[in-house]
């Protein structure tokens, strides 16, 4: 008889086991080395920043010889005021420098290339004087003329290029420029480019900035000025007005500043808040009062004398000298109020008072002898380089 089969269990005994997980592969950040920085690429920045300053300098000096212009300027000004008081930082207040370097690089290839045309349209003017009707004149003005047609489809075709210097010394430009107006589409792109450009500039907005700046600090100031200028007839009106603009140019400065943060004209007369920020950085607003007050006094002494027309742009030149690091000073000073929440110590607060009678004394001094000693008369009161306009009108006599 076979053997009898064993059952098969029909459960498996389990036995607890350790599961040890494979190790976790080790992760390295991987660290990409830096390249040290360019010398050249450093230096040519540098030098793209001070061209660019020295043609922003140039183009606001000459616009401060146009009465519009000079709108423009005071609302740049303001501007550049309100972005130091916005962020803190005086590096952000000198706008469109780049911008500025670039439009400047035109303006000096354009020159060079103009060089040569000059020469020759002097040569031809010489020869044009000892024989008008010779040959060599009219060669002369021959080659003039063609040299002429090459300059300007030339510049257009940099131009269209891009503007940049290297599309200045392209010999092959003007034969570029064929080849884009074949292809098509050319005049739609520097139409957009030239747009473009345009709405970069902003000259809407820093005109209306300017103008209602003008507008809000004339409105201080035209009570005060009025009075002052009426001292030499009634002693005691003008003693009133200037204790009136002494009063006034305390808090101007601070008022300016707030209306360049806030852009709002309402801004001109938050008496109130200004106050509570000087609480809040006392010596910061006093500095800033002393140098916008101090960098005015030496333009009143550029109307003892009137300056010739064609070089009014030099008084212009003064004035950004004088008063654009002291719209930076201020907006600094603003900003610099503006991070803090708690006032600071009394003793700080009553200093920055106690120093700041002389220099508006000094101040209301010069601004009463300028009707004086100034070629416009007591209107030269209106003047007021500190918070107005940059420089007077000129008249249309050119005098």
């Amino acid at each position: 008889m076979p053997p009898a089969l064993k059952p098969i269990p029909l459960h498996r005994e389990v036995y607890d086991a350790t599961v040890v997980s494979p190790p976790e592969p080790e992760v390295y950040e991987a660290t990409v080395a830096q390249n040290p920085p360019n010398p050249f690429g450093l230096v040519g920045r540098g030098a793209e920043w001070v061209f660019g300053a020295a043609t922003l300098t140039l183009a606001l000096s000459l616009l401060t010889a146009v009465p519009f212009g000079q709108f423009l300027v005071l609302g740049y000004m303001l501007e550049a005021c309100g972005r130091v008081a916005r962020t803190r930082h005086i590096r952000d207040g000198f706008i469109g420098v780049r911008s500025a370097a670039r439009l400047g690089g035109i303006a000096v290839a354009a020159f060079v290339l103009w060089l040569p045309l000059y020469a020759v349209s002097i040569v031809a003017e010489s020869a044009r004087i000892i024989d008008p009707a010779g040959a060599t004149a009219k060669t002369w003005e021959a080659a003039l003329t063609v040299m002429m047609a090459v300059y300007v489809l030339h510049v257009t075709a940099a131009l269209v290029a891009g503007g940049r210097v290297r599309h200045f010394l392209n010999p092959f430009a003007v034969p570029l420029l064929a080849l884009r107006l074949f292809r098509g589409g050319l005049y739609a792109k520097c139409r957009d480019r030239l747009w473009d450009a345009s709405k970069e500039l902003r000259l809407p907005y820093y005109f209306g900035l300017g103008f209602r700046g003008y507008l809000g600090a004339f409105l201080w100031l035209v009570v005060p000025l009025a009075l002052l200028g009426q001292g030499h007839r009634v002693p005691a009106l003008g003693l009133l007005g200037a204790a009136l603009l002494g009063v006034v140019v305390i808090y101007l400065p601070a008022l300016q500043a707030r209306f360049a943060r806030e852009n709002r004209l309402r801004a001109y007369f938050e008496v109130l808040a200004v106050r509570r920020e000087y609480r809040r950085a006392p010596l910061a607003f006093t500095l800033a009062l002393w140098v916008q007050l101090l960098a005015a006094i030496p333009l009143y002494v550029l109307k003892i004398e009137a300056i010739p027309r064609e070089l009014i742009f030099l008084e212009g030149f003064v004035f950004l000298a004088f008063m654009f690091p002291a719209r930076l000073v201020a907006g600094w000073a603003y900003g610099r109020a503006a991070k803090r929440e708690k006032p600071r110590h009394f003793v700080w607060r009553w200093l920055g008072r106690l120093v700041v009678p002389p220099v508006v004394f000094a101040y209301v001094v010069v601004v009463f002898g300028s009707q004086h000693l100034g070629w416009h008369g007591i209107s030269s009161l209106y003047e007021q380089h500190a918070f107005l306009l940059p420089v007077p009108f000129t008249n249309l006599d050119g005098k």
